[in-house]
């Protein structure tokens, strides 16, 4: 009998592999697909030696996810901080920038440059209880309240229609919506306002790092340990139910909500079912790589400094942008993500070549080619871009689903991130890793606390299968 089966490779999937076997238990993990990684895979999407992240591709939890802190990430694989965490181009010209220090970011922010710190400032002083507060279940006591209130305020001033009322310019308001617009959600909105304020403020303090080698060297240090721990990967065996793995003593599954009861047949219980047919899938990425003869040709230098950049203006251009997704239409403006991570990690191209990694939001399903859409973007901000444009792939969100089960629809957030997409994840529980099905555990981004590398979903739900069902404690994870 063995005594941990893990579906899918994911980095929840992998967490809770980790957690598993460094507790002494012998651990099966099966993958449907030919490699490990799910969300963090990097491949040759285009042309041999261009190495292009299928879906993430920059990590501010890497340094700051407990688990990956216990997990002593920092010292398995080369992360390399930019510096400049991430930018917004101007319509005006210019850019605003992030930078990892809050001093120098405000500085450069001009006149609203004291209200950025005055908002971000406290919530950086106590930016441990706010990664603890969003990294386990919004349904507890927090550990830190004065962190819980002051994310709660900052929410409340950012997350309304009087968002704009301490700003008098354009840079910081628009440095702000570009994180917040991550959420996939209407704008301004208080839960993606929340996920915004906190990835700002990881911005400035362990940094948003881009790992050499692409998102897959972050999977590989976890499947390493796994193995090192005696634990066995089977890439290439997709599982169509529970009794395939069986007779595990403890099921943990890295899939979205629907999976969970395909899996499960018959022996999930009516109400838990209709509590998992009701789960909520957002709206969706369309993905644009592209192969470059160059840098990008940014209008504004300090971007190539730059990590991530946010593309779409202004806050209101990037919010009218957002709001059409939401009304399920394709806008003509995108809000577009982009990195190009061969400038700081040569190993990602050929010599002469770069690498860039793009998407835009789109209505759920939606199987429409934004390519288009994104270059006339970037050119705006990077006057002369097509003309560095060697090759591109689009990933509709449609295609997107269908490499990911966990991405309905194309939701990479295998799950609706509004507060009750938050709440209810998969259920309303204050373990909502647990299932009604002895041993079974869901330890998916669709699983609190939700979406991002973190690996936090798959460490919650081995901390409980540990407890239930091996009565251990989790056990050291570092070096």
């Amino acid at each position: 009998m063995v005594d941990v089966a893990v579906v899918g490779s994911g980095p929840n999937g992998l967490a809770a592999a980790v957690v598993m076997a460094r507790a002494g238990l012998e651990v099966h993990l099966y993958e449907a697909g030919a490699t490990i990684g799910g969300g963090t895979r990097t491949m040759e999407l285009i042309e041999p030696g261009a190495l292009h992240d299928v879906c993430s591709a920059v990590h501010p939890m890497a340094v700051a996810s407990p688990f990956f802190k216990a997990f002593e990430l920092a010292k398995r694989v080369e992360l390399l901080r930019p510096e400049v965490q991430h930018g917004t181009p101007l319509d005006r010209g210019g850019a605003a920038v992030a930078y990892q220090s809050l001093e120098r970011t405000a500085l450069e922010l001009g006149k609203d440059g004291p209200a950025y710190r005055r908002l971000i400032e406290p919530l950086l002083d106590r930016v441990d209880g706010i990664v603890d507060l969003t990294s386990y279940q919004l349904l507890r006591v927090p550990r830190d309240p004065i962190a819980a209130l002051r994310l709660g305020l900052a929410t409340l001033d950012q997350g309304t229609p009087f968002w704009n009322r301490r700003f008098s310019e354009e840079a910081a308001p628009a440095l702000l919506t570009g994180v917040m617009a991550h959420a996939v959600s209407a704008l301004p909105a208080l839960t993606a306002t929340g996920a915004g304020l906190m990835l700002a403020v990881l911005a400035h303090a362990g940094g948003w790092v881009i790992p050499v080698g692409g998102s897959a060297s972050i999977a590989q240090a976890m499947a390493d340990d796994l193995l090192a721990h005696g634990g066995t990967i089977r890439t290439g065996e997709p599982v169509e139910s529970l009794d395939q793995v069986r007779p595990a003593k403890a099921i943990l599954l890295d899939v979205a909500a629907p999976a969970l009861i395909r899996l499960g047949g018959s022996e999930v219980p009516d109400r838990y079912r209709r509590a998992l047919e009701a789960f909520r899938f957002g709206n969706a990425a369309c993905k644009v790589d592209f192969i470059l003869s160059g840098p990008v040709p940014w209008r504004d230098a300090a971007l190539h400094k730059a990590g991530t950049v946010h593309i779409g203006g202004s806050r209101t251009a990037m919010a009218e942008s957002e709001n059409l997704v939401a009304m399920g239409k394709h806008p003509s403006e995108p809000y577009v993500l982009a990195s190009q991570p061969s400038l700081f990690d040569p190993s990602r191209a050929p010599e002469g070549k770069h690498i860039l990694w793009t998407y835009c939001h789109v209505p759920k399903g939606s199987d429409v080619d934004m390519a288009e859409a994104v270059i006339s973007q970037v050119e705006r901000y990077a006057p002369g871009f097509r003309d560095v444009v060697v090759a591109s792939k689009t990933t509709t969100a449609a295609q997107l689903s269908a490499y990911n089960r966990n991405y309905v629809g194309g939701d990479f957030s295998a799950g609706q991130m509004d507060l009750v997409g938050l709440l209810r994840r998969p259920v309303l529980s204050p373990t909502p890793w647990r299932t009604p099905m002895r041993g079974v555990y869901l330890c998916s981004s669709s699983a609190s606390p939700g979406p991002g590398v973190t690996g936090m979903p798959g460490y919650n739900a081995a901390k409980y299968a540990l407890k239930d069902i091996f009565q251990r404690s989790v056990p050291a994870l570092g070096l």
